[in-house]
């Protein structure tokens, strides 16, 4: 129609869509949505009808036929300017000879129309004067009316909206209050028999399960309830998983909180949640409040920005006063976890707060054990699958880092259709985890053959050393993160489980990351030498740099002059401790002169072995990946042919 007005909406997928939409944007565009289309209601209501609909009567032409006695009534409307006409029967036929039934808009030019109102009388045509004031006021005072309907629709919205957001508009009257979780009856549906790997962990807690369900077996020695337990270890360890535990097995009122959440960029904000949290658990008495990683509020203190005096300080004050401040906290035991015991402040740490530190370690062998066990009760295993080889093959590894594993098991033989989990989905799902994913083996080249030579003298070398740690596996088949190729050890249990390394283990060690550039020069030439050592390099720097430094293991004599955690406290950079320069030229010195002596034995022992080097390089070529049992045979044959390689290892080991 002439004049009418035209909304489009967009076609979904026509346009991009922001990566952000809030809330609130949604609702202030439907609130302009519903103004526009209140507008256009309204235009089209106050639309005048010679503008809906195309008059097919000039003014000229409505006198013509007046005239000529072919109207037969017409209607003025004052206000809106036009007049309503009606013919007779038989001029009710447009141009195209149809009847026409409705009246004919025909619009008016001023107020008198004088000629008309003349001719309509000599032709004694009845007329009727409408004067529709009142119904246009009407209809102006529904729009109003609408648009503010609309308007206030709108704004619910938005509030509605913003009053489920979490720190939103809505959430104004309780900024300062606490967002802890809180379960009456704490149903966390893990127990301690749930928890393996952690025995001596859960032993200390289990006296805190027994203080919730029976005090009096406590205080009547004059014994009191701890006030706090801090869960302290290396991430997936089972901090949180404890926490879960202790709520389950005493049944108490539960409350848990991150303490990122009590930190706002508002004053007051994190230390008013501190006191609206333990108000809460006082009036819930006896209970448990967990807060998972405590080091985000409870840093030492005085290391911020303007001297300390910002908003975490003042919550970890707040939450000081709380556990043992002037007022009692009789009935609600803290438990908190963090993997940063050595930044949390010190009055944090002392009795009469966190009056137990646990120290929650990696799983040891009957731990791992234990962890795979109870994991492995929710997937179909196969029964030839042994979870002690599993154990044996994991040291180092976390529960979390266990659980991941036997998932990734699960997903592979998913992904390869088969009913149960075999052990070599436990193998490539271990070197998924931990090496990288496999690739595309690499094609027949001068590249995989030196690729091969370099991973055989690595893999020589830890079979003929007699210190290094048993070979798993040697393959060229390369991997994600630009790895061509790798040899693959099983780590000595006794030396992970107790951290205790001797010097001959680590010279070792050296001996065979220094395997793969032996065997490069040996066999190519120094010129012929590439980048693949990068890595081994580096770590021989590194156990090198702590055998001088940290564990007296040099010429330097017995004498600590790095800390283990120097490194970090120095945001990452290497350089000079605190010894002087004389001291640290001496460092380099020693560093080379490890490096260099083993580097000389690889070669030596490369050097002796070559037609059992080239023999194994062939074997792999072949067979792309060699198991450590193969390998370990082929070596054994070749050394009853020939006995250089043990004598000389016997001098090295010296």
């Amino acid at each position: 129609m002439a004049g009418s007005m035209k909304i489009q909406f967009p076609i979904p997928g026509s346009i991009a869509t922001p990566k952000r939409i809030t809330k609130k944007k949604i609702g202030m565009a439907k609130v302009l949505l519903g103004i526009v289309v209140s507008q256009a209601i309204g235009a089209s209501f106050m639309m005048p009808p010679a503008m809906a609909q195309k008059a097919s009567l000039s003014y000229s032409e409505l006198i013509q036929k007046a005239r000529k006695n072919e109207v037969e009534r017409v209607e003025i409307n004052d206000i809106q300017k036009t007049a309503k006409v009606y013919l007779k029967n038989s001029a009710r036929r447009d141009a195209n000879g149809k009847q026409q039934d409705q009246p004919i808009d025909v619009m008016l030019f001023s107020d008198s129309n004088t000629e008309l109102l003349t001719t309509l009388t000599d032709a004694k045509v009845p007329v009727e004067v409408k004067n529709n004031a009142e119904s246009s006021a009407a209809m102006g005072m529904l729009m109003q009316l609408l648009i503010v309907i609309f308007l206030i629709g709108g704004l619910m919205l938005i509030l509605k909206r913003s009053a489920n957001s979490p720190g939103g508009p809505g959430q104004a009257m309780n900024f300062g209050k606490s967002r802890a979780r809180f379960q009456m009856d704490a149903k966390t549906g893990v127990m301690f028999e749930d928890v393996a790997g952690i025995e001596e962990a859960k032993e200390e807690l289990q006296e805190v399960v027994t203080f919730l369900k029976q005090p009096e077996k406590f205080t009547t020695v004059g014994a009191k309830i701890p006030k706090g337990v801090l869960l302290i270890g290396p991430p997936g360890t089972g901090k949180t998983l404890l926490a879960k535990a202790i709520a389950g097995e005493a049944g108490v009122p539960f409350f848990s909180i991150s303490g990122s959440e009590f930190v706002e960029m508002f004053v007051g904000v994190g230390a008013s949640r501190v006191r609206d949290l333990f108000k809460k658990a006082k009036e819930n008495a006896p209970c448990i409040i967990f807060i998972d990683e405590i080091d985000a509020v409870g840093r030492q203190r005085g290391v911020g920005i303007g001297g300390g005096n910002d908003e975490r300080e003042q919550t970890l004050n707040q939450m000081l006063t709380e556990m043992d401040g002037f007022e009692g906290n009789s009935g609600v035991i803290v438990i908190a976890a963090t993997n940063r015991a050595d930044v949390l402040d010190q009055a944090l740490l002392r009795p009469g707060r966190f009056d137990r530190q646990i120290n929650v370690d990696l799983p040891t062998f009957n731990g791992r054990l234990g962890i795979l066990e109870v994991h492995a009760k929710t997937k179909k295993i196969a029964p030839e699958l042994s979870m002690s080889a599993i154990a044996r093959r994991t040291p180092g590894f976390s529960g979390a880092d266990l659980a991941n594993l036997l998932n990734e098991a699960a997903i592979l033989t998913a992904r390869r259709r088969m009913e149960e989990v075999t052990m070599q989905e436990v193998e490539d799902a271990l070197d998924r985890i931990t090496i990288g994913l496999s690739m595309n083996p690499l094609l027949d080249s001068k590249k995989k053959r030196m690729t091969a030579y370099h991973e055989v003298g690595h893999a020589l070398l830890t079979t003929l050393l007699p210190h290094a740690d048993e070979l798993n596996k040697v393959t060229i088949i390369p991997r994600s993160g630009g790895i061509e190729g790798f040899s693959q050890t099983v780590a000595n249990e006794d030396t992970i489980d107790s951290g205790l390394y001797t010097r001959a283990w680590m010279m070792d060690k050296i001996r065979v990351l220094m395997g793969g550039r032996a065997a490069d020069v040996e066999v190519f030439g120094e010129d012929e030498m590439d980048s693949g050592a990068t890595s081994d390099i580096k770590k021989v720097t590194q156990i090198a740099r702590q055998m001088v430094t940290q564990f007296g293991m040099s010429d330097l004599g017995p004498v600590a002059l790095e800390g283990a955690g120097d490194m970090y406290s120095r945001g990452g950079d290497s350089g000079q401790g605190d010894y002087s320069q004389a001291i640290a030229e001496m460092i380099d010195q020693q560093v080379r002169a490890i490096a260099v002596s083993c580097y000389e034995d690889a070669r030596k022992i490369i050097s002796e072995n070559r037609e059992l080097v080239d023999e194994l390089v062939e074997l792999l070529l072949e067979m792309e990946t060699v198991e450590g049992a193969e390998f370990r045979e082929v070596v054994q044959k070749h050394q009853g042919r020939s006995a250089v390689a043990r004598p000389l290892l016997t001098h090295l080991s010296r």
